[in-house]
């Protein structure tokens, strides 16, 4: 019996079978691209916090990293960002940055 006859054996007994683990793993995957996205955010907004000779430089990694983290986010169907913002303590500098949100007006 060749692979093809028996993909069609598994299709005509299962149909789902042939799709289901490589549905399961395209979800694996997925949600371990958006947990690493996430651990960049986290780390970029701990660097951003304790450094300031080179502030800009971090704030410059934190604007990409958020950015990517969004892309990843959207990409597997999550639309808004507010609840991540609000959980990860993204600071508005960084979302004004990205043009998330305006930046905030001079005094």
């Amino acid at each position: 019996m060749s692979l093809r006859d028996s993909l069609e054996l598994i299709r005509t007994v299962r149909p789902d079978a042939g799709t289901a683990a490589i549905d399961h793993e395209i979800l694996a995957e997925r949600a371990s691209s958006l947990g690493a996205a996430e651990r960049k955010v986290v780390n970029a907004i701990a660097a951003l916090a304790e450094a300031m000779p080179d502030r800009d430089d971090r704030l410059a990694t934190a604007r990409q990293v958020v950015w990517e983290y969004f892309v990843q986010r959207e990409l597997v169907g999550f639309r808004r960002h507010n609840d991540v913002i609000q959980e990860l303590s993204i600071p508005r500098e960084v979302l004004a940055g990205l043009g998330a949100i305006p930046p905030k007006a001079a005094r």
